[in-house]
């Protein structure tokens, strides 16, 4: 399955310097409003080191990741659902989404105005604010379509699947300044503003600056900071655990590919993301965890010491399955 993220979020608050950062796209990042005014998508694939070990044991020809797509919609303003700003043009983009990701200013520079061009005064007061101008403009903008798709099923009584915006889960990530990445009691007030949604703290800039560099030089940057991982990593982490999704692996000679799939799913569900005919013919499937696969070092010795498993269709899929699957059609 495709993984689609919105970036939402007010003017200046770092959204598209961060999209930049997430995708190297090169987005235009300006100190005015709207200086996103078509959506930028960038496909991006997930970090995962498994890929690396299993494309070294198997000496493979090609690894592709799994892929998670960024869309930066353009800043909204109070009053955006009724047309203030650029108005409804950013809805239709959010609804395609799985989830969003709502970037929220908390930090304090004279040089970035805020969008509501009040002077920085209390941190935790304007972050809620912000939050819930972005919150009521769904909401507004939700109450718009659900009086369509009433009005319409008075007309025509079918069923129509609308994904209202507000029922999209949301990931919080609050742009700090150097010092708030490690300021714990910071970190927990604004946590406590999105509570239940997960939150994460980042600093645009600084994710910026490693555009480019190896994932080597990430881990190394950040740690003079005090940070352990970057944005893209905590992203997709909180993505893929508010989504409720994990990954297994399929490795061979030709390919080490990581797929992904629902936490739940079933063998015959998971082989039909690499194929249709494969969930439709499915027979079986030969499955070794990943950690057993990298510490006895070869797919042989995991046979030998009896950690290759046959598993049928009611075998509830695990993170991080090595699998090959026996299917006919």
């Amino acid at each position: 399955m495709n993984l689609k993220i919105g970036i939402v979020g007010l003017p200046n608050v770092g959204k598209s310097t961060l999209f930049n950062a997430l995708t190297n796209a090169g987005a235009l990042a300006a100190n005015y409003p709207f200086a996103t005014i078509e959506p930028n998508v960038g496909i991006v694939p997930v970090p995962d080191e498994r890929l690396d070990v299993l494309a070294k044991m198997y000496e493979t020809d090609k690894v592709v990741p799994a892929t998670v797509e960024f869309v930066d919609i353009a800043g909204l303003v109070q009053g955006a659902s009724k047309g203030e700003g650029l108005g409804n043009k950013f809805l239709a983009h959010i609804r395609e989404c799985q989830a969003i990701c709502h970037v929220v200013r908390a930090f304090k520079d004279d040089d970035i105005v805020r969008a509501d061009n009040k002077p920085e005064e209390d941190i935790l007061k304007q972050a809620k604010d912000d939050i819930d101008i972005i919150n009521l403009e769904l909401q507004l903008a939700d109450e718009e379509t659900r009086a369509k798709v009433n009005a319409k099923k008075k007309k025509d009584p079918a069923d129509e699947n609308i994904p209202y915006l507000t029922e999209k889960p949301v990931i919080y990530m609050f742009n700090v300044d150097e010092n708030g990445l490690t300021d714990q009691d910071l970190q927990s007030k604004l946590q406590n503003l999105v509570k239940p949604s997960k939150a994460i703290f980042i600093n645009a800039k600084l994710e910026e600056e490693m555009s480019g560099m190896s994932r080597e030089e990430r881990k190394e940057f950040l740690k003079s900071y005090g940070v352990e991982h970057d944005a893209l990593e905590e992203l997709i982490k909180a993505a893929y655990d508010t989504l409720n999704l994990q990954s297994f692996l399929t490795a061979g000679k030709k390919e080490c590919r990581a797929w992904t799939i629902k936490k739940g799913a079933t063998a015959p569900e998971a082989a039909g993301t690499i194929h249709t005919d494969f969930e439709r013919g499915f027979i079986a499937a030969s499955i070794c965890n990943f950690d057993d696969l990298q510490n006895y070092g070869s797919e042989k010795a995991v046979r030998e010491a009896g950690k290759l498993r046959t598993e049928g269709k009611t075998y509830i899929m695990q993170d991080g399955d090595v699998v090959e699957f026996k299917f006919n059609v």
